[in-house]
């Protein structure tokens, strides 16, 4: 792609969400298997659509996500942002699932959010049993990739700066052996050059890693924030990986486990 079509992508896609109108959220609990209330944000599009569940980075909550769920809407997915229970605070919203934890004394390690997200999935199904979509930043990318493998409940997963954030008690790399689902990664520059042996189960056809050409990027979910100079790029690679997504045919119903 010339740099010239490229801008005007950008600048398409850029005005194309800025005219987007903002779509309320309602705020939800449901429980995690070993007795934790997790929070999080519905937006709710229609009870009928699929699921893109999102989770956050570390230190931050489900307000990550406020100004990108409104925009995949767009996309025909209902959207359900999720405070892990590791986390703190961004955007002005308190990870209200962290301060239960924290109150009924139960760990909040990184790795234990696998169960939060399980937690997630079980809840989606309460409105439809279509596969869902795992979105995750950094740890929660991590997460995501490897709760989606061989998950019947999830039809792909997109990681934003996935990492070996579990060492020594799981290494990533081993849990994805055998991954079947189809995985959009973003990445950094910097971050790229470690993620080819992480991601080395996930076989080429199953996975889109992208970079932005013109920047060293921006680590995380935050990369599609309005805030960050490089946004309309990663958007439009996101994009582009739904559409051939929701083209593959993968739109079957599964039982809910």
């Amino acid at each position: 792609m010339s740099d010239y079509i490229r801008r005007i992508n950008g600048c398409i896609l850029f005005l194309l969400f800025l005219a987007l109108p903002a779509e309320g959220q309602k705020k939800v609990t449901f429980p995690s298997s070993d007795g934790l209330t997790i929070t999080a944000d519905l937006y709710l599009k229609d009870k009928d659509l699929p699921f893109i569940l999102l989770f956050h980075q570390g230190n931050f909550s489900r307000g990550e996500y406020r100004e990108i769920a409104p925009k995949l809407l767009n996309l025909n997915y209902n959207c359900l942002s999720v405070d892990l229970r590791s986390g703190g605070k961004v955007n002005f919203v308190e990870n209200e699932t962290s301060l239960d934890a924290i109150g009924k004394k139960i760990s909040r390690t990184m790795l234990e959010a696998r169960t939060d997200i399980l937690a997630a999935i079980q809840y989606s199904g309460e409105y439809n049993d279509h596969p869902v979509v795992l979105f995750g930043s950094s740890y929660s990318a991590s997460l995501s990739l490897i709760v989606a493998n061989k998950n019947p409940r999830v039809k792909a997963v997109v990681a934003f700066s996935p990492g070996e954030f579990f060492l020594p008690a799981l290494a990533v790399s081993d849990a994805l052996t055998g991954f079947n689902k189809k995985a959009f990664i973003a990445a950094t520059l910097t971050e790229q050059e470690y993620l080819g042996k992480m991601l080395s189960e996930i076989p080429d056809q199953q996975k889109t890693v992208f970079t932005p050409n013109h920047s060293p990027g921006t680590s995380g979910a935050k990369a599609l924030w309005e805030s960050s100079a490089d946004h309309p790029e990663y958007w439009l690679a996101l994009l582009m990986f739904f559409k051939e997504l929701n083209n593959s045919g993968i739109t079957h119903s599964t039982s809910i486990p």
